[in-house]
């Protein structure tokens, strides 16, 4: 049976992934996802309880607006009586639109809260399917900070959608409120013209659409590049973010080798980076400012100065004047609000891009070009695993074949139970080989038989110590209760992390706490609680002191039925299991090594392995 493997990976066209998508698409994407997630009914019954306050809140607001013109008439009559009649009707419009503003802020920010959610958790759950944050490290510039895309991408999507589309569809309410009131007003405006007298229907609403229209479109034309400079300067933000992380990581060793002015340099270029982008954003906002800013002062005077022909000709009074200033203004408001909003709707459009590109290409992932030269994968015999005219290539091209290796021996049956060592030649990749049974590389020829994957266990030259207590450090990648507190302990003594014990509850972060001898001894209490009947390590023992070594190595001698393989070159490994040994023969030899094997015959006995290459750390 085959068995799904990695297919190899592929950088062409992936740097740019989704840039042409209509915002229609991504939409439909971002939908799906929500449809899919675990909050959909949160959402659901926030989205329909956020409409029926905002429509509250609208017919509360004409409300008000209608009751500017008895409060303004009774200034204009000097009518105290109805004067403080109409403060008292104030109180109560103003105290029901506080309590209505409270009650949206609330569901606003619940709304927020599970759209985050739903778009993280979604966004992770597709990035550690399967293998795809494997392939899509090799991917190319969308494969680059991803947590920048998980995190911050993922949090201002889900907010600046919340905002925006509660801001639309109030603004779209109250456009439909407030229009019949507006046209309803323009049919009493009468013009007057020497002895004529006329009226245009609907005159203050046609009026409001030129005026937020033409802001609209003048917003539109200078704030263009918004969009794109707003992806550039998250994504060089990122770059920064990654650079001050990775320079805190290794700060030991910048310091050691006197590199604090080297890394000074690389920072400051990308801090250059970003405030150049910065730079651009000022420039092209400042540029929008004089547009939103120009239209708001002058909406302060041109609702009086469309409406002052009809109050002077008398057919408005002072109070009705006001209304019609009020409700042109909530029109023009509603029909204003992509220009008063033109810049988050950038910054949105430029997370969206962002976070689709990035989910687009988590999901291609799955669709696997055929390369040519691909390893196939089966199904082994049982108690076997079996490398048949296995070929490993170093590249993808077509011409992959002349830069890879084989074992010299040829095709391989490992019965289980057995010990086996790697070597291999000098400039060979061995761990290629350890990525290829561990179905993480697959170009190459020939065929790889494998046991159940369940049946194995991988341990990689570096070690990963998850954060959190060291119990689950431990029994990683199983859940933290997978083992009881006896068998962890005894682990832990036989590894030489008795120390540790008490602190085995303790949340940390063990990946610094620890030197890699200790990490590395982790690495073997998992093992020992494991127990897997298949055992491959990658060069695990370099870089270790020797009586190290010669410990893991007594710790694998207790895995009497266990078949061991190791890909490396260890003494210690060597002396405590016996095993027999394989080399790895690249297929176009270097040409010192040719000469060398032309100078010398290849002994038949098993060469011998260097202790000093044994501590040589790995290619």
């Amino acid at each position: 049976m085959a068995v799904e493997t990695q297919a190899a990976p592929n950088n062409q066209g992936n740097d740019r992934v989704g840039y042409d998508f209509s915002v229609l698409y991504r939409l439909r994407m971002m939908f799906s996802a929500f449809w899919g997630s675990a909050v959909r009914i949160k959402i659901i019954s926030l989205t329909v309880s956020l409409f029926v306050i905002i429509m509250v809140t609208a017919y509360v607001q004409v409300l008000l607006n209608s009751w500017n013109a008895p409060f303004y008439d009774s200034l204009a009559r000097r009518d105290t009586g109805a004067f403080f009649h109409q403060l008292g009707v104030f109180g109560i419009i103003a105290g029901s639109l506080l309590v209505l503003n409270v009650i949206q802020a609330w569901f606003n920010q619940m709304t927020a809260l599970y759209m985050r959610e739903g778009l993280a958790r979604d966004l992770v759950d597709q990035w550690l399917k399967a293998k795809r944050a494997l392939r899509l490290a090799s991917s190319g510039l969308i494969g680059v900070n991803p947590d920048q895309r998980l995190h911050e991408d993922a949090r201002n999507l889900a907010e600046s959608t919340t905002g925006l589309a509660i801001g639309l569809v109030q603004a779209t309410i109250l456009l439909l409120s407030f229009i019949g009131v507006l046209w309803e007003l323009s049919n009493g405006m009468v013009f007057h013209y020497n002895d004529m007298s006329f009226s245009i229907p609907g005159y203050m609403v046609w009026a409001a659409i030129i005026y937020a229209g033409s802001a609209s479109f003048l917003s539109q034309f200078v704030g263009r590049r918004l969009v794109r400079l707003n992806a550039d300067r998250y994504s060089k933000e990122a770059e920064l973010r990654f650079a001050l992380m990775h320079a805190n990581e290794h700060m030991p060793a910048i310091t050691i080798a006197s590199g604090q002015e080297n890394e000074r340099r690389r920072i400051n270029l990308d801090i250059s980076a970003v405030l150049a982008v910065i730079r651009q954003l000022a420039i092209a906002n400042t540029n929008l400012t004089w547009v939103s800013a120009g239209y708001g002062w002058l909406v302060l005077i041109i609702p009086i100065l469309v409406a002052a022909p009809a109050y002077f000709s008398g057919g408005l009074t002072f109070g009705q004047l006001m209304v019609a200033v009020g409700a042109f203004n909530q029109v023009n408001t509603a029909l204003r609000w992509y220009v008063a909003n033109f810049g988050p709707i950038a910054e949105w459009r430029a997370t969206l891009m962002r976070v689709t590109d990035f989910r687009q290409a988590l999901m291609e992932m799955d669709d696997t070009t055929p390369m040519p030269h691909t390893i196939t994968f089966d199904q082994a015999a049982p108690g076997t695993m079996a490398w048949t005219d296995m070929e490993i290539s170093t590249k993808t091209s077509e011409d992959a074949m002349e830069n890879g290796f084989r074992i010299r021996e040829g095709s391989v049956t490992i019965a289980a139970g057995e010990h086996i060592m790697v070597n291999g030649d000098h400039g060979v990749n061995r761990r290629l080989l350890f990525q290829s049974l561990a179905h993480q590389w697959n170009c190459g020829s020939g065929t790889i038989s494998m046991p159940p994957m369940e049946d194995m266990l991988f341990m990689p030259h570096t070690p990963y110590v998850p954060g959190g207590t060291l119990r689950e450090a431990i029994c990683f990648p199983e859940d933290r209760d997978a083992y009881d507190d006896a068998a962890i302990e005894a682990a832990m003594d036989k590894v030489g992390l008795s120390r540790l014990k008490a602190r085995l509850d303790t949340q940390a972060r063990w990946d610094r706490l620890l030197d890699n001898d200790e990490q590395k001894a982790i690495a073997f209490a998992h093992l020992l609680l494991a127990k897997p009947k298949w055992i491959i390590l990658d060069e695990v023992m370099e870089g270790l002191e020797l009586d190290i070594q010669a410990k893991f190595s007594a710790l694998l001698t207790e895995f009497t039925e266990a078949t061991v393989i190791y890909i490396g070159r260890s003494d210690a490994y060597l002396q405590a299991m016996s095993p027999r040994v394989l080399h790895l023969q690249a297929l176009v030899p270097h040409e010192e090594e040719v000469a060398e094997a032309t100078a010398q015959p290849v002994p038949d006995e098993e060469p011998e392995v260097d202790s000093k290459k044994a501590n040589a750390p790995s290619r």
